[in-house]
């Protein structure tokens, strides 16, 4: 299959190995016992992995290879990387001695993003089966640049928290940034909902 791939979709391939580095790095950190150095190398893992997002698109679309499966592996790739970054942020190796997530992300904000993520998808799917086109909105763009910079901020804050000096704030801008993408994907998968209304249309009319 390799030897099929245009050098956007390798990048894209490459992109799901560091998600798989990204995760096996995050899934051995337990706060309070585990070395920041994880929580670094995560992000900067992370922080890679999204910028190769940006990278393999520009590639694609300025020397036209664009292609079927890139459309389909591309966005797949990201909601791998996203969502598996917001489900590992409330396992129990982000929870204090006082039993409090320290990323401030709860599990119905990952259910939020989880469901706009499949929403998405099956829109899409829908779309394609129909023939109609169905591409990223500015709204998912901001969507994904908000989820890009939230995640390597709260390992980075989580980190380095008592070296930073930032006491109660670093607690407020945790929070601030998870309540930012929680509220751009909620308006992202709205403004989706918005353009594809006829979808739901022809369903109620069946």
């Amino acid at each position: 299959m390799s030897g099929n791939l245009n050098l956007p979709n390798k990048i894209t391939v490459g992109r799901l190995g560091l998600a798989i580095v990204f995760f096996v790095l995050l899934s051995q950190y337990s706060h309070g016992s585990a070395p920041a150095w994880l929580l670094d190398a995560s992000a900067v893992v992370f922080v890679v992995a999204a910028a190769t997002d940006f990278l393999d698109g520009y590639l694609a679309r300025k020397h036209g290879q664009i292609t079927a499966l890139g459309k389909i592996l591309d966005p797949l790739v990201d909601k791998v990387l996203v969502c598996g970054a917001f489900i590992l942020f409330i396992g129990a190796g982000f929870v204090d001695e006082a039993g409090r997530n320290v990323t401030e992300v709860q599990a119905w904000m990952v259910v939020v993003i989880v469901g706009r993520e499949l929403l998405v998808t099956g829109l899409r799917g829908f779309n394609a089966s129909m023939g109609k086109s169905f591409g990223a909105s500015l709204h998912g763009k901001v969507k994904m640049w908000t989820q890009s910079i939230a995640v390597p901020v709260i390992l980075v804050l989580i980190a380095h928290e008592d070296g930073l000096s930032l006491g109660a704030a670093a607690g407020w801008i945790k929070a601030i940034v998870v309540w930012l993408t929680v509220a751009a994907t909620l308006l992202s998968m709205w403004q989706y909902l918005t353009h594809a209304r006829y979808i739901l249309d022809e369903s109620i009319a069946e």
